[in-house]
């Protein structure tokens, strides 16, 4: 499986479209589409990478261990900065958390840190 396959199909799982992708990275329109013919620079498969939460190697077919989970701590989640991309660490059944829901995250835990 190519690189562009591999991404696509993280994409599936997460119920996400490969232009979804590339617009939350800043990328242009087809950029992803293009790495089934020609080679992407280094930072951008980083990128696509920690968006997915899967290793370089893995995205590259070096390794066949997608994973790549860290434990998340809520509490220091939820004293993150409000421009921290929460996509990158959470999801909820592989779609985004709404901002609504982010905020109750941030005043729950803010809330259990100072008890």
């Amino acid at each position: 499986m190519d690189l562009y396959e591999k991404i696509k199909e993280l994409a599936s799982q997460k119920n996400v479209s490969i232009r979804q992708v590339e617009e939350k990275l800043g990328f242009a329109n087809g950029t992803i589409r293009q790495w089934g013919r020609k080679n992407p620079g280094v930072n951008k498969v980083k990128d696509v990478a920690k968006y997915f939460n899967v290793s370089v190697d893995y995205l590259l077919g070096l390794d066949e261990d997608e994973s790549t989970t860290q434990t998340v701590d809520l509490a220091e989640l939820a004293n993150k900065p409000k421009d921290f991309d929460w996509d990158s660490v959470l999801s909820v059944g592989g779609k985004p958390i709404p901002e609504e829901d982010k905020e109750i995250i941030r005043r729950l835990f803010a809330h259990k840190l100072s008890d």
